[in-house]
């Protein structure tokens, strides 16, 4: 018995901590199990009662790196805590411990409650300076170890993988033959991996191949990786995220590539040390070794593919590229630019079931930075004109564009054609091996032979309902086949403009189409009530289109600046009813579609501040003139034109007067002015007291 077995510790319980990293080790390294196990009789053999040790091995197969899975290690830590622990046991002190925080923890309640860390090199009493001492840089080389380890294994693993000799798991559709990396041998198979990118090259978007597959009844395969399943093709539901691994797997596209994904450490919620895998850009890939293996895309595709996806991401603000044809009557939805803030314009449905979408670009004002729209349309202003500017553009090329879209739809045809024969004849053989199975069984052997039987029941119903499936899929297809109807597209290939605007067309095919020669367009306010349109061809080329906004209602009524000035210039000689007839014998009307009348050219005259003519006899004298002249109001004008006291005349009634003075009429009416007391008060008051 070691000097430092005390009473003390005799008295309390032993714990004997049992843990391998691995449950392979648990399973093929039994020796060093049977080893820790095996301390129970050391402790009995240094004075421990058989009652009083305590086995913990519910940590086996839990790696020492940190504590967050290891709850016996969590009751060892709570048990010294609480003084209840005499000794701790273990084959060596790495086997508490690989992480120096847990480790020193451990220690320093063990030396708070002198409770004594036993292994086979001895006893230790962490209370000890010495002990402590060499306890610490156990646990700090068992630390190392791990480092040192580490490193060989990925240095190793690099070194390898740099070379493309690394193996690892393989994707469904690519196999090892040899040590080499070829395409799967099951035309099946690589029927399914092509037609997933030969449909996303059609449609643009991962949605739209999992929506193909489904509607056709197609299914996908995958390889089953480790227990009696192991690497049998598993057929089902072609779902999202598997179009989207396929996608994004370089090796689909010939590449060998290392260091797609990165393990970081980090805190959880309770505080414990969590391991979370993360995404590592293309370029820091570490090895990326392009044309290593056969491939069922090349790597432009590959690009163009991860491209696409990312542009296909609707959450980012600043994109500039175009997402997929979706669904909506908004033409230009994904591919309209804002020229004021240089982000993408969105859509906003208005109206009863969104029939009046409108184009709307609001993040200045939503982000406090002005507060007005920088642009708010409605769709169909813009959508009109680029599908004009389209439809043009098609007129010289539309029969060869036709005939490319035959040839595109003949071919997506013979892939689910062979798509389907494939696995028509995957379950003929199947059904066959059945049928041969129960041919070679003894007849006497009743049990055997009534299983085969079932077996063979069961594929050949299989067949025959994957017989069915193919002849209702077959008469579902709407593709185009016969030549009767080769002919009829291409007829009607030659009028782009009707196919566009008929009723089956919807607007996902038009939004497929328009993404075919448009790569975006940037959209401009040049004038209060006029855009521009900045288009971008797929073929680099730039074109400009000029779009009129509709006017508002006021605007609507108001007369155009043309027509006030036709009224100004034939207001120099012509009056208010001259005028109207002349403008009703040219055919212009007013703005509301109403032929001119004397009150309307009169509001004219008025709001525009539009003098009448001058009148035929310019001799005379005004009204005005008349009270300048001798310095009376307009009332006394008048009353000497009423009482004959003055020779006046009008041209048209409601015209202004002109005053003729005869000889002898200016003296008579000074004198009459200078004569009246009531005229002189009132032009002379007395001044208030």
């Amino acid at each position: 018995m070691s000097a430092q077995i005390t009473p003390h510790h005799l008295q309390r319980p032993a714990y004997v901590y049992v843990r391998q990293s691995t449950m392979g080790q648990v399973r093929h390294h039994q020796e060093s199990t049977e080893r820790q196990y095996a301390l129970r009789e050391k402790a009995i053999a240094l004075g421990w009662a058989e009652t009083a040790i305590r086995i913990l091995d519910g940590d086996l197969g839990q790696s020492g790196a940190h504590s967050a899975q290891r709850e016996d290690f969590k009751t060892l830590v709570a048990e010294v805590s609480m003084d209840h622990v005499g000794a701790v046991l273990a084959l060596e002190v790495s086997r508490l411990a690989r992480s120096n925080a847990d480790w020193q923890r451990l220690l320093e309640l063990c030396a708070l409650t002198r409770t004594l860390v036993i292994d086979e090199d001895g006893c230790y009493d962490p209370g000890d300076f010495n002990d402590g001492l060499l306890l610490g840089l156990k646990g700090t080389m068992a630390q190392a170890e791990l480092h040192f380890l580490r490193a060989r294994l990925l240095g190793g693993k690099r070194n390898k993988a740099a070379k493309g000799e690394l193996h690892s798991p393989l994707p469904v559709g690519l196999v090892y033959v040899d040590g080499q990396i070829v395409l799967d041998p099951d035309a099946e198979v690589r029927s399914a991996i092509a037609l997933v990118f030969r449909l996303f090259r059609d449609t643009g978007s991962a949605y739209g191949v999992v929506q193909h597959f489904a509607k056709a009844g197609l299914t996908f395969p995958k390889r089953a990786y480790g227990g009696a399943w192991d690497g049998r093709l598993l057929w089902g539901r072609l779902s999202h995220e598997r179009v989207l691994g396929i996608l994004r797997n370089p090796a689909y596209a010939g590449a060998y590539v290392y260091g797609r994904y990165q393990y970081q450490r980090c805190l959880g919620p309770d505080g414990s040390v969590q391991t979370k895998t993360s995404v590592v850009p293309m370029a820091e890939w570490q090895v990326n070794l392009p044309d290593h293996h056969p491939g069922y895309i090349d790597w432009v595709t590959y690009l163009d593919n991860q491209a696409r996806l990312a542009s296909n991401c609707t959450l980012s603000e600043t994109t500039l590229l175009s997402g997929p044809a979706r669904e909506g009557l908004a033409l230009l939805q994904g591919l309209l630019v804002c020229a004021h803030c240089g982000r993408r314009v969105t859509v906003r449905d208005q109206g009863q079931g969104g029939v009046a979408p409108v184009y709307l670009c609001n993040w200045k004002r939503h982000e406090g930075l002005d507060t007005r729209d920088c642009l708010s349309v409605r769709c169909d202003l813009l959508d009109t004109v680029v599908a004009e500017r389209v439809l043009a553009a098609l007129q010289p090329a539309e029969l060869e564009l036709a005939l490319r879209a035959l040839d595109e739809l003949e071919g997506r045809e013979a892939a689910q054609r062979q798509h389907w024969q494939l696995r028509l004849q995957r379950a003929d053989y199947e059904a066959q091996l059945a049928e041969r199975r129960y041919a070679e069984v003894d007849p006497a052997n009743r049990l055997v032979a009534a299983t085969l039987e079932q077996r063979w029941n069961e594929a050949l119903q299989r067949l025959a309902e994957l017989q069915q499936h193919s002849e209702q899929a077959n008469q579902s297809r709407s593709l185009v086949l016969s030549a009767r109807q080769r002919a009829q597209v291409l007829a009607l290939a030659e009028d782009v403009p009707t196919l566009w605007s008929a009723p089956t067309t919807t607007a996902k095919d038009r939004k497929r189409l328009l993404r075919l020669l448009i790569k975006d367009v940037t959209v401009e306010r040049a004038a209060p009530k006029q855009l521009r349109l900045h288009m971008r061809w797929q073929g680099g080329a730039l074109s400009e289109v000029a779009v009129s906004l509709p006017l508002s209602r006021p605007d609507q009524v108001r007369y155009p600046p043309a027509t006030v000035e036709r009224i100004k210039t034939l207001a120099a000689t012509l009056d208010d009813a001259q005028i109207a007839a002349q403008l009703n014998q040219e055919g212009q009307t007013s703005p509301t579609g109403k032929a001119f009348t004397f009150a309307m050219i009169r509001w004219v005259r008025y709001k525009h501040a539009i003098p009448s003519p001058p009148p035929e006899d310019a001799d005379g004298l005004s009204v005005e003139q008349m009270m300048i002249k001798f310095d009376v109001s307009c009332h006394v004008v008048y009353y000497w034109i009423e009482r004959g006291h003055v020779s006046a005349c009008q041209r048209k009634p409601g015209t202004p007067y002109r005053i003729h003075l005869e000889s002898g009429d200016e003296q008579r009416l000074a004198d009459w002015v200078a004569s009246s007391s009531r005229l002189s008060v009132q032009r002379h008051p007395e001044p208030a007291l």
